[in-house]
C-alpha cells in the first residue's frame, strides 16, 4: 500500500489507504470514529439486523496498520465506541485483541459525542484533546478557524467525476491548515463534503484524498460532484465558506446513511 504525503500547518503527514493518518516524526497513527459495536447497538435498538462482525473487521484493519507502521502511539479521535455500553458488548476475543493493541504502545482515547467517557479496561488514557507540535487533535472540529486542527466526527465522503462514471468514497479533507479524517469504523456512514457542516470549515477550497485499494488519490475541489439535494437546495454547494465570526455554528442536514453524530 502507498500512503499520500502532505503537509499540515508545517507538519509532514501521510494519508494511508486504510483511512488512518500517519505522523512519521512522532511515530503516531491517528484514526477517527471507530464506532466499536455499532452493529450490536442497532440490533439492541430494534433497528437493522446487521452482521455482528463490524468490531472484528475494524480490529483486523487496526492490526494490519500496527504491523505495517509499528507506531509508538495511537490516537483515536473520539467515538471509538458507539455508546457507553459498547465496551461491555465486545466479545472476549475482540476485547483481547483491542487490549493487546493498546498495551503495546501509548494509546489516547479522545472523547467523542458517542463516548464522552470511553469504557475502562482497554488501556490508554482519555483526553478531551491532544496537542503536539503544530497540531491539535480533537473529535469535533472547531467552527472557527483552527490552524493545525485534526478532527473527525463528520465522516466526510466525496463523489469524484472520472470521465463517464463517478466514484464515491470516504475522504480526508484538507486545505493545508486543518484536516478532517474519514470515519474508520466498518459501519460508519458518511456526509458529503459539500454539506455546509463540512464546507463551512474551510475558507478556501480544500482538496480531498480518497483512499483506494492500494493507494490514496488526490482530487481538487473542482473535480467533486455536488449531490442533487445540495445542488437543488441552494445552488452554492460547490463553494466553501467561512462562518462569520460571532455567528452560531450551523451543521448541515445529514445524508442517507450518514452518522448519528
Amino acid at each position: 500500500m502507498t500512503a499520500a504525503g502532505f503537509r499540515l500547518n508545517g507538519a509532514s503527514l501521510a494519508a494511508d489507504p486504510s483511512g488512518a493518518l500517519w505522523w512519521p516524526e512522532m511515530r503516531t497513527l491517528v484514526v477517527a470514529d471507530l464506532h466499536f459495536e455499532k452493529g450490536s447497538a442497532f440490533a439492541a435498538d430494534g433497528g437493522a439486523l446487521l452482521p455482528p462482525y463490524d468490531s472484528h473487521a475494524t480490529l483486523e484493519r487496526l492490526e494490519a496498520l500496527a504491523r505495517r507502521y509499528s507506531p509508538a502511539r495511537w490516537v483515536s479521535l473520539g467515538d471509538g465506541f458507539h455508546d457507553r455500553d459498547a465496551g461491555a458488548r465486545l466479545d472476549r476475543d475482540a476485547a483481547a485483541r483491542l487490549d493487546r493493541l493498546a498495551q503495546n504502545c501509548d494509546w489516547l482515547w479522545l472523547r467523542g459525542n458517542h463516548d464522552p467517557e470511553p469504557p475502562p479496561g482497554f488501556g490508554g488514557c482519555a483526553l478531551a484533546e491532544w496537542r503536539a507540535g503544530p497540531l491539535v487533535f480533537r473529535h469535533e472540529p472547531n467552527p472557527s478557524p483552527a490552524p493545525g486542527e485534526v478532527a473527525g466526527h463528520l465522516h466526510p465522503r466525496a463523489t469524484v467525476s472520472t470521465g463517464r462514471r463517478q466514484v464515491s468514497g470516504r475522504v480526508f479533507v484538507t486545505d493545508g491548515r486543518r484536516l478532517l479524517l474519514p470515519a474508520f469504523g466498518a459501519y460508519a456512514g458518511g456526509l458529503d463534503v459539500h454539506d455546509p457542516a463540512v464546507r463551512m470549515l474551510f475558507a478556501r477550497p480544500p482538496r480531498v484524498l480518497m483512499p483506494g485499494r492500494e493507494r490514496v488519490h488526490a482530487f481538487p475541489w473542482s473535480r467533486l460532484a455536488v449531490p442533487d439535494r445540495l445542488r437543488n437546495g441552494g445552488g452554492q454547494a460547490a463553494r466553501p465558506m467561512r462562518r462569520v465570526p460571532g455567528s452560531p455554528a450551523r451543521y448541515g442536514r445529514r445524508s442517507a446513511g450518514s452518522p448519528g453524530y
